[in-house]
């Protein structure tokens, strides 16, 4: 478990790190973006082979399938750079939604399986992998052209166990509302300020015959950043899952069940597009992107895809409001991004890690000009507002400055069978209503089976 003064140190320090810099598809795809080149050969010289000339496929598992999104054209760009300069080497690029690449490593993972490169999820989520090895060690390739000084500071202890580092984060992020000013203005309401608010604004939208909110919760994670941010709130501050396994509380506490009464009144109030159930994470960021709906609940790391689609200008944010009188709204979700692992048992693991270092050393860089650098874990070097970053885009890192602290995300703090159970709950709250006490009940027994 996180501690809240651990993550408040490390988004104050992204803070600082960013007014530093300031101031100076949906269906699951597999893609080849090249093929390697390797020089020629003679046959009766089968040892004389050189090793840059050798002919290596790395597997590049990922999360960017959206062509749209700044985060694949940057992947893309690096990966035919890393080509050019390496004829010998193919990066093949497995490019699939979230809970898909989730679900793809779990399977992977059991067979033992994993691809040279892949994705996972900081602390809780990643412990199991690291506990049965399938995971290298990257401290060699931290220290490797002063990569690890690229690091915003402690980001890499969400990643890192007995002394060693196995993955490297994407992002450091937030948690904000997205809105879109022009259907804002269109149905006649204002930025909310308390949850009770929030609602009116939802129901008033709803009247006008536009989408309040989109959301893509058949990736299940979804829903469950939104709820989390409401018990963050509810519980009067962060701490309420580490209260839970301190023994303080317990999932049938009057806070949890205060959000989920919270979040089944969004529900009711007809918040979410119909059949929200049904589309994953970027068919419901679309929505918000191509102005079908009025707001959109997610992390920072979205900033760079709303920037570059057909909303940009019209979209501001809003942190997310008090509910009942209770939270701070400078408080929030805080998010320390997917991260790159390796493959413990990869055939070409020092090749996988120089091409990884060298993805890493400039994807900053990368980020930056292809306005999608909100949100990075690593140093940006650049001034955001001359480099032409929108009005939102500066809200959202002046909103960094105001964080004051937060909670993890369930399934990056809890064990991956009460984060299950737990998913699934909040999945279900979307089709139909349940009391909140036996929801309250259900995840308790599911914490209490999966700590035996």
């Amino acid at each position: 478990m996180v501690k809240t003064s651990k993550l408040l140190s490390l988004v104050l320090a992204t803070t600082l790190l960013l007014s530093l810099a300031a101031c100076g598809g949906n269906a699951k795809t597999k893609e080849n973006t090249g093929s390697a080149n390797s020089g020629s050969t003679n046959a009766t010289e089968k040892p004389a082979e050189k090793v840059e000339d050798k002919k290596v496929t790395i597997t590049f598992q990922n999360i960017y399938p959206d062509p749209t999104d700044p985060k694949n054209q940057i992947m893309k760009k690096l990966v035919d750079q890393y080509h050019t300069d390496h004829p010998n080497i193919t990066i093949e690029l497995d490019s699939l939604n979230t809970d898909q690449q989730k679900l793809k490593l779990k399977t992977q993972a059991a067979s033992k399986e994993v691809p040279d490169i892949t994705i996972v999820n900081p602390a809780a989520q990643m412990k199991p992998f690291v506990d049965a090895k399938l995971f290298a060690p990257l401290n060699d390739m931290l220290d490797q052209n002063g990569l690890k000084a690229t690091f915003q500071e402690g980001l890499l202890d969400f990643y890192s166990f007995d002394g060693n580092t196995y993955a490297l984060p994407d992002g450091n992020n937030i948690a904000v509302v997205y809105y879109n000013k022009e259907l804002f203005e269109q149905a006649g309401v204002k930025v909310p300020t308390t949850y009770e608010e929030m609602l009116e604004v939802v129901k008033t939208l709803k009247s006008k015959g536009i989408t309040p909110i989109s959301i893509g919760e058949k990736d299940s994670w979804t829903g469950s950043f939104l709820f989390m941010n409401m018990l963050l709130r509810t519980n009067g501050g962060p701490g309420f899952l580490q209260d839970v396994v301190d023994k303080k509380k317990t999932f049938e506490d009057p806070a949890f069940t205060e959000a989920v009464d919270a979040f089944q009144s969004l529900v009711a109030a007809g918040a979410f597009q119909e059949g929200a159930t049904s589309f994953d994470y970027n068919a419901g960021e679309n929505l918000f992107k191509t102005g079908k709906s009025a707001m959109y609940f997610m992390g920072t790391w979205a900033t760079g895809g709303i920037e570059t689609s057909s909303v940009n200008g019209k979209v501001g944010v809003f942190k997310f409001p008090t509910i009942n009188g209770k939270g701070d709204p400078n408080e929030f979700m805080l998010a320390p991004g997917s991260a790159f692992a390796i493959s413990a048992d990869s055939e070409h693991l020092q090749e996988t890690k120089d091409f990884l270092n060298y993805f890493m050393l400039n994807f900053p860089k990368e980020a930056f000009e292809a306005k999608g650098a909100v949100g990075v874990g690593q140093i940006v070097d650049g001034d955001f507002a001359a480099a032409g970053y929108s009005d939102m885009a500066m809200e959202v890192l002046g909103l960094f400055k105001e964080v004051k602290g937060g909670d993890l995300a369930f399934d990056n703090t809890m064990n991956p069978g009460t984060a299950q159970i737990h998913l699934n709950s909040i999945q279900n709250l979307f089709v139909q209503k349940i009391d909140s006490a036996e929801v309250g009940k259900e995840h308790q027994a599911a914490y209490e089976d999966n700590n035996k």
